[in-house]
């Protein structure tokens, strides 16, 4: 017997099959050029460069390479706490996959008219669309995130084992640390924030896919640019000859940015006390970031925004019930 679960199941495995080029190879493929550039790079550097040396009197560590231990102890930490971060190019790869998936997800449907196959299918409107939405907003974010950890703990790795062979060995005190093992989490913490700040854009574009007959693109694009646009003429006029201001730059930032930016990950940064982050020394710190972070839902305009994209998404699963034209 069909469940909703397993029709959702199987509509999120088809959207994998037809996207594996974009959710699966193209982060990993940046994630092995990044370990062929930066691991590589490391092994270079150490082979071309023999002058590490370890100063030790007695049995006692004096300093690794001129530095005291108690430095050693900070890179550890920033080690153990910051090795993720090597793979933050992985998140620049996110939004352009989500955004152009999104963008054409029910267009395509409609355009090469698969979506009169699809229709003949016990699946509803809406399961079609949530899939879409879910592949979008939580299978194609843990998909990166699983290769940057990847692709981290191999640099880390090779950094390590680098180091040890030059007598800087960081390998029992990173190990040791706490941070080590709660880095994963604390990235994973970010993605309902992510999910949240992400659904106006997923919203906009679903929402343009399933109404647009061609040049969705300009369309997702263009609009939003050029309604701010036309608002800052017309600002401009009102500014010069009745002294008032129509307020440009709240509808370019919550208006035009919230739909077309919210893809991009840490986006809610421009939101967050920078003060606090200045606070930070070695490393990162996974707790303030995430608190910083989520402080950002306590203003309405995220709330708001989240709501719209929801609006809208039940909107584009409106329009797939009769917009079926190639």
């Amino acid at each position: 017997m069909t469940t909703p679960t397993s029709t959702m199941k199987w509509l999120i495995r088809r959207e994998l099959w037809e996207h594996k080029g974009a959710f699966f190879w193209a982060p990993l493929i940046v994630a092995s050029v990044l370990v062929l550039l930066f691991g590589g790079g490391y092994l270079y550097a150490i082979i071309a460069n023999p002058s590490f040396n370890v100063h030790v009197s007695g049995k006692e560590v004096l300093a690794v390479n001129g530095l005291p231990p108690a430095v050693l102890a900070k890179l550890a930490a920033a080690a153990a706490s910051s090795y993720l971060v090597i793979t933050a190019p992985l998140f620049f790869v996110l939004p352009v996959v989500v955004f152009f998936y999104c963008m054409a997800a029910l267009y395509d449907d409609r355009r090469d008219r698969s979506i009169l196959f699809w229709k003949s299918l016990p699946m509803s409107d809406a399961q079609t669309v949530l899939s879409k939405v879910a592949t979008a907003l939580l299978v194609a974010p843990l998909a990166t995130m699983a290769i940057g950890f990847a692709a981290s703990l191999i640099l880390l790795v090779v950094g390590l084992l680098g180091g040890a062979i030059k007598g800087i060995n960081l390998i029992a005190p990173v190990l040791a640390n706490v941070d080590f093992y709660l880095s994963p989490i604390y990235l994973l913490g970010f993605l309902p924030l992510y999910i949240l700040w992400a659904l106006p854009t997923v919203g906009w574009l679903l929402l343009v896919s399933s109404w647009a007959k061609s040049r969705v693109f300009l369309w997702a694009v263009g609009a939003p640019l050029v309604a701010l646009a036309i608002l800052a003429w017309f600002d401009f006029l009102a500014g010069r000859f009745a002294g008032v201001s129509m307020n440009v730059k709240w509808f370019g930032e919550e208006i035009v940015a919230r739909v077309l930016l919210g893809v991009f990950p840490g986006v809610w940064f421009g939101e967050v006390d920078g003060a606090a982050l200045a606070q930070q020394q070695a490393g990162l710190d996974g707790p303030l970031l995430l608190g910083t972070s989520y402080a950002t839902l306590l203003t309405p305009g995220v709330w708001i925004a989240a709501a719209a994209g929801c609006a809208m998404i039940y909107g584009a699963i409106r329009l797939r019930r009769w917009r079926d034209e190639g």
